[in-house]
């Protein structure tokens, strides 16, 4: 069983108020990641292209073969959403980039 400081609470943008724990490494290696392949401009970069850029900077030992890595992104995407770090774009379909 994991500790409490191994979690860490994140929001969600479609649900505001509504925290959920989750793994801090998991969190912290996909945050970085998703970080390091955003571009700060539009278009940005769709969900599967973001995934598909940040894939090779995964930590293996968290996400072998990239497992997981689709629930990681969107759950990481979602808190960012909801803490003004991460911005979709105006048109479908969802494009992400890092806000100013």
């Amino acid at each position: 069983m994991s500790r409490p400081e191994d979690r860490i609470e994140i929001q969600n943008f479609t649900s505001p108020g509504h925290l959920q724990r989750v793994d801090r490494t998991k969190y912290t290696a996909m945050r970085a990641a998703l970080m390091a392949v955003l571009p700060t401009e539009l278009p940005g970069l769709t969900v599967p292209e973001a995934k598909a850029a940040l894939l090779p900077l995964l930590p293996e030992s968290s996400f072998p073969g990239g497992d997981k890595a689709g629930w990681w992104v969107k759950a990481v995407q979602l808190d960012l959403e909801a803490k003004g770090i991460v911005t979709k774009g105006p048109r479908s379909p969802v494009r992400l980039f890092r806000s100013a």
